[in-house]
């Protein structure tokens, strides 16, 4: 009688305790979640600022990575052009873009850059600019302009654009868009912006101000002005003021890229990605850079 009294009262507990089980199991869930994969969207990586973060090929063999962007076209805007891959073999580039590109990830070049030479003076320079970019990296092709990755087909141009003057990009931004006429289904001059955290970033105010930019990637990092209370709110600001594009987020893959900016992925994905990924036109998380990130492996605690 004892043994079944015991035994009844087991199963009585049985419920109770199955549902402490789940809420228990709930709970680490939900923790989990507030730690890591709440990238619910694109991620972008920057390559070519190190010789020792590897090949292109290589970088979009680690699956990481939706779209790479190659960096960057730094001197233009009075009458010479400079590409600078920090030491890759630019002869190579060309056959990773299409293998890139067969692994289904979009390839762009970065216009602009960090102590480049470059600025548009003039409408002329504008219209210059945008005819070395369709024939030399585009879909375009001239006798004359050398085209660095051969044949090779990049999928359009980020704004980069973090130093000089203002002027004209928004004329370089209508000129390139307006080859998209001439593609069926798909985009066939993507256009990105790498902007400053603050909103608004003159540099690039009229150009975004055209509405002809897919990708906005908010640097949140670089300019020693967002704080680590304003960066939700600096988002939540571009995201707001551009609706029509998908906005990115733009983040360090090391301490040493920035320490003061530099967000362990933890945080991010707990102080930042759980609250603006549920906004209607958040677009992922921008990195930067491959070569710190193949030392740190970030991307995969996102």
């Amino acid at each position: 009688m004892a043994a079944t009294r015991v035994g009844s009262m087991a199963l009585r507990r049985l419920p109770a305790l199955l549902s402490l089980v789940v809420l228990l199991f709930s709970a680490c869930l939900a923790a989990a979640g507030a730690e890591k994969g709440q990238n619910t969207g694109e991620t972008v990586i920057f390559w070519g600022r190190n010789k020792d973060e590897g090949s292109l090929k290589e970088t979009c063999d680690t699956g990481g990575y939706t779209t790479v962007i190659i960096s960057f076209l730094g001197a233009f805007g009075h009458g010479s052009y400079k590409l600078d891959l920090s030491g890759h073999p630019v002869s190579a580039v060309g056959a990773d873009i299409k293998y890139c590109q067969s692994k289904g990830k979009l390839v762009l070049l970065a216009i602009g850059g960090q102590g480049g030479e470059y600025s548009l003076p003039s409408s002329q320079a504008a219209a210059d600019l945008h005819d070395y970019l369709w024939n030399a990296y585009l879909g375009g092709g001239r006798r004359g302009v050398y085209r660095p990755f051969g044949d090779a087909v990049i999928n359009g141009i980020d704004f980069f654009i973090d130093q000089g003057a203002t002027e004209h990009y928004d004329e370089l931004a209508r000129r390139l868009y307006v080859h998209n006429k001439d593609y069926r289904a798909t985009v066939g001059v993507m256009l990105t912006a790498t902007t400053r955290c603050g909103y608004p970033d003159q540099r690039l105010e009229a150009a975004l101000a055209t509405g002809l930019f897919n990708r906005i990637h908010v640097k949140l990092f670089g300019d020693g002005r967002c704080t680590k209370s304003s960066r939700r709110e600096s988002f939540e600001n571009w995201a707001a003021a551009y609706p029509d594009s998908m906005v990115l987020v733009g983040v360090v893959a090391s301490p040493e890229a920035d320490r003061e900016a530099y967000m362990s992925p933890k945080s991010l994905n707990y102080d930042v990605l759980r609250f603006i990924n549920k906004l209607r036109n958040f677009g992922g998380v921008m990195v930067w850079n491959r070569y710190y990130d193949k030392k740190t492996n970030y991307t995969a605690g996102l």
